[in-house]
């Protein structure tokens, strides 16, 4: 790496991920190892800021204090981070862009901000950290103008309450920012979803975030315990309980609301106190049947874990090479000689404030191997950095996508080969490769969450890469259906997965979430075309 991670916000790439002076190399290895698993490699050049520029129509927007309005605001807010807008972005070809970018330092400037826009008949888009990788954020094409309302400014520790260890945060606070606030003062929220740099409090509550030691810490959901939500309604007040039975609870409403209510402003969240000992573990197992075995009897005995990630053979190879340690060809001769060969699965584990050595009883039980903290350790190293890999793979002509879902653990083992399998048959129409990437990333006492990394070759046709990337997708999509997962684990809905909402929603829960669009924004002016589609409420 060249330097520690930023939190400069004005470092940031505008077409691909996180501080554009932090580069992720590639080792030699490992390139060769993509081009034997998906064909010779091209790459093809990208276009420049300059040149989207100039792209950028003239704003639809009268001029407000609180909006900006430059075209290289507008850009920058434009898309996230899914490959849809990756392709957009490099390719120059962005059909739609905000009209304007509020940045509002208050929630008084928030409620002015809405109020302008619903004077002139204006979309707003709230943004968090600009992370989403299925379309949250992106403008739909609109008669109306539409106004982006980014939080960036809004990123304050309001209050500490250390006897109930809540603490209230304005929602626009990122990761490192939050966790540096609490730490000063011995606490620690223990979210830590892999978008962690740049993603915020008010988009894990307005996703449904899961973060990476959720076993231990919680879900969003769980640590959301209160706070506020300005609509076009007016504000929305979330008391703080330690519980209540009065009725349906609003707070869960706001959860995974993805901005079509309002805009969370503050948000209460319950904290610990900072870990005093922490170790992530690897582990090898010789099958994936008894990883899968070893993570349920875990998981199901309540072993002292805060973290159980498992790689399925494919996953294990690719990551270990793309490591690029020395130490990996001989320790993968070594496995292989004392039968751990082609079928090998790596767990991580984590512990926190626990012994390692009920989980790794365990593990042996179930056949595994476990190595030390060597790996655990260089996996916690750069969690946070393989993000920026994507940026490399890009460079040297690789496409990657990812998705997840969660079922029960009856399910788990024939979804987990049958989604890699529908991902490779849809490539294959198109007489293309793809390295297909799996692990367990959450566990459930009643299942877990399958998370697909999948990486193919980039065309120097931007329609044609998207072409390729819709069947992929959409055949994952089906086959999760089929197997009766979730559409979503953690990414949300936003766009790429709206088509498959209503099949988990059912007809009649699909028609209250219109209604509550309804009752905080009866004009449909909050994230037209998320959740429910803006006209269809």
């Amino acid at each position: 790496m060249t330097r520690a991670l930023s939190r400069d916000k004005f470092m940031r790439r505008w077409n691909g991920w996180g501080d554009d002076s932090i580069d992720y190399p590639l080792p030699a290895s490992a390139e060769n190892y993509l081009v034997e698993k998906l064909g010779a490699l091209s790459a093809f050049p990208d276009a420049r800021l300059s040149a989207v520029l100039a792209t950028v129509p003239t704003s639809r927007l009268p001029t407000h204090p609180l909006v900006q309005t430059d075209a290289e605001t507008r850009v920058r807010h434009a898309r996230g981070q899914s490959l849809p807008d990756w392709i957009a972005l490099r390719s120059g070809r962005i059909d739609t862009f905000p009209d304007g970018v509020a940045l509002p330092t208050s929630e008084d400037e928030i409620v002015e901000v809405l109020r302008y826009a619903r004077a002139i008949g204006a979309r707003v888009i709230p943004y968090g950290g600009g992370t989403s990788v299925v379309g949250h954020i992106n403008p739909s094409p609109s008669a109306a103008p539409v106004l982006t309302l980014a939080l960036t400014r809004m990123n304050r520790l309001l209050s500490l309450d250390e006897t109930s260890r809540l603490a209230t945060f304005e929602a626009g606070v990122a990761g490192p920012h939050l966790e540096s606030h609490l730490d000063a003062r011995g606490y620690t929220l223990g979210h830590f979803p892999q978008s962690f740099e740049y993603s915020t409090l008010g988009g894990w509550i307005a996703t449904r975030s899961s973060g990476q030691q959720s076993l231990y810490y919680g879900r969003i959901e769980q640590m959301f315990a209160g706070g506020r939500l300005q609509t076009p309604q007016g504000h929305v007040e979330i008391p703080i309980f330690p519980a209540s039975a009065a009725g349906p609870d609003v707070r869960e409403m706001v959860l995974g609301s993805e901005g079509r209510f309002g805009v969370i402003t503050q948000a209460t969240v319950r904290v610990r106190p900072r870990p005093r000992a922490e170790s992530f573990h690897g582990v090898f197992f010789p099958t994936w049947e008894q990883g899968i075995a070893a993570v349920r009897y875990i998981v199901q005995n309540n072993l002292p874990v805060s973290m159980l990630r498992l790689s399925d053979a494919q996953e294990t190879e690719t990551t270990l090479l793309l490591t690029g340690k020395r130490w990996i060809e001989p320790a993968t001769r070594a496995l292989s000689w004392i039968g751990y060969r082609a079928e090998r699965c790596l767990l991580i584990f984590g512990v926190t404030d626990a012994s390692p050595r009920a989980a790794s009883a365990a593990c042996r039980r179930f056949g595994g191997l476990v190595i030390g903290t060597l790996i655990g350790h260089t996996w916690q190293k750069n969690r946070f950095l393989s993000p920026y890999l994507r940026n490399t793979l890009w460079e040297r002509g690789v496409a990657v996508d990812t998705l997840e879902t969660a079922l029960p653990w009856a399910r788990v083992a024939d979804a987990a080969r049958a989604i890699p399998q529908a991902i490779v048959n849809a490539a294959r129409a198109y007489d293309e490769r793809v390295l297909v990437l799996v692990h367990l990333s959450h566990i459930y006492r009643d299942g877990a969450s399958i998370y697909t990394t999948y990486l193919f070759r980039r065309t120097a046709d931007p329609d044609a890469l998207l072409e390729r990337w819709r069947a992929m997708k959409t055949a994952a999509s089906e086959t999760i259906h089929a197997h009766g997962g979730t559409i979503t684990h953690q990414h949300g809905i936003g766009t790429d997965h709206a088509p498959y909402l209503a099949r988990e929603k059912g007809a009649l829960g699909i028609a209250a979430l219109r209604a509550l669009c309804r009752t905080f924004d009866p004009d449909g002016m909050m994230n037209p075309d998320k959740l429910v589609r803006t006209g269809e409420e």
